[in-house]
């Protein structure tokens, strides 16, 4: 079945017959690309100044084609306009809109464009915006952890490796170590910005124009750090989305990690946090059950951020220069990872900034793991022991602590001695929790006093930070 439709295309001249009516509907983008109207306006006034500035617009369709276009923003804002399949996308629907509100002028805003440049500028335009956005929840999530950090920066909580009790740390010492991966992934994305931060805009279909157009200008008038260098590269580049793509992904990888921990902690075998009621939903058969099923739901989406980054690998890995119709396939892993990483750094930040520390709970788990072993080890090492002797000493004492089911610390000093003549009364000053963690004042170490210091450095770092840095 053939299109009656009698909507002309704007590549119809060509043509001698109308497109297929499911190819119409197949092909067509607007149905997902429509979000991008605002940064297509704003590029398509810019262009519409350079044209004007250039003399190849008169300053008088300059004039109506920007009123125009806001127009049409503003139509769009308040509902009032119609996105039409057959005309296929975003951009030909704003134009086709615009030609019908001010005639012929409306036909000469695509002076020395191309859709393939336009679309490359548009997305570009709005993944800076919302990469800008993701930094802004970004340092509230690190804010409301650096919150917490400082409230339980001598709570002590159990280090594990292997997940099995390691030594004592504190729970402030751990929220430090995930402002650490944000911090990195707030780098991440400022380096990719850049990047991010190039105009294709006047590259036209592939090859530039004949007509005398500044570049340099309608880059600054959009606050592009530059244009594009290569026509054939501007257009079909879309480095800059898999490199945002790989970014959003570790950040999740973060997500995913801090909420596996989560998950562990607030379950009744850890029980070292209780999330707030708001971010838990319960059971539909068993009545006693409180899931956590926002850091749950985190974790999973991390594997659907995973799948559009290799989406859009795959798409460009067979893709000779320049554009093709493949690139139509890039918006929609993009808008959804933007969506759901949003999504989750704003809920991530919601439910931590309501989460509720149990100290007893966390001093308890420490106390089961031998955690203070390395100290002892240590201590030994301080009056002359080797260190792979006083490794074998301490192994022996554990094991002596296992058979009479305590801690090291509860063992007596007699006992002690059994296994060295070397350990004196003051041995217990390092068996204590407390004790170990403060011994380890040096930076980036587990005592409190660095911890606060670690916090004063990563709010100078969030307070210097500039717009794009």
């Amino acid at each position: 079945m053939k299109d009656s439709s009698s909507m002309a295309k704007p590549w119809a001249g060509r043509f001698n017959e109308p497109t297929d009516a499911f190819v119409e509907a197949f092909t067509a983008s607007v149905g997902f690309d429509h979000r991008l109207y605002a940064w297509d306006i704003e590029g398509s006034i810019a262009h519409a100044n350079m044209l004007a500035d250039q003399g190849i617009l008169t300053d008088a369709e300059r004039a109506v084609i920007v009123e125009g276009l806001m127009t049409i923003r503003a139509r769009i804002e308040e509902g009032d306009f119609t996105w039409s399949v057959p005309l296929e996308d975003v951009h030909m629907n704003i134009e086709t809109a615009l030609t019908a509100a001010i005639g012929d002028a409306g036909k000469k805003l695509h002076t020395g464009r191309s859709r393939n440049d336009q679309v490359a500028t548009d997305i570009r335009l709005w993944l800076r915006a919302e990469i800008d956005l993701i930094r802004q929840d970004l340092d509230r999530l690190q804010e409301i952890l650096l919150a917490l950090a400082e409230r339980e920066a001598a709570t002590i909580l159990p280090g594990f490796t292997h997940l099995q009790v390691a030594q004592p740390v504190t729970f402030g010492h751990h929220m430090m170590a995930w402002i650490e991966m944000l911090a990195r992934d707030a780098e991440r994305l400022a380096d990719c910005r850049r990047r991010v931060n190039v105009m294709p805009l006047g590259a036209a279909a592939l090859a530039g124009t004949t007509f005398p157009i500044d570049r340099h200008a309608t880059a600054r008038m959009l606050g592009f750090d530059r244009p594009a260098e290569n026509s054939l590269d501007a257009v079909s580049d879309r480095d800059f989305a898999i490199e945002f793509m790989a970014a959003a992904a570790i950040l999740m990888m973060h997500l995913s990690r801090f909420s596996e921990e989560l998950i562990l902690w607030s379950s009744a075998q850890f029980g070292f946090v209780e999330l707030s009621d708001g971010f838990c939903t319960g059971s539909s058969i068993m009545p006693q059950k409180k899931n956590p099923d926002v850091p749950e739901l985190v974790r999973g989406k991390t594997g659907r951020i995973f799948g559009h980054l290799m989406a859009l690998l795959t798409l460009m890995k067979g893709q000779p220069l320049a554009y093709n119709k493949d690139n139509q396939e890039d918006k929609e892993p993009l808008f959804d990872a933007v969506d759901n990483l949003r999504g989750s750094l704003r809920v991530f930040a919601d439910m931590m900034a309501a989460v509720t520390c149990r100290p007893d709970r966390m001093r308890a788990a420490a106390r089961q793991g031998f955690a203070t072993a390395t100290d002892l080890a240590d201590y030994l090492v301080r009056k002359g022991v080797p260190f792979r002797d006083a490794h074998e000493i301490v192994g022996r004492t554990v094991a002596l602590a296992v058979r009479e089911g305590c801690d090291l610390a509860d063992l007596t000093l007699d006992q002690l001695q059994g296994f060295s003549a070397l350990i004196e009364a003051d041995v217990f000053d390092i068996l204590s929790l407390e004790g170990s963690v403060a011994a380890r004042d040096h930076f980036g170490g587990t005592a409190p006093a660095q911890v606060r210091a670690a916090i004063g450095r990563a709010r100078e770092r969030l307070g210097s930070r500039g717009p794009n840095g």
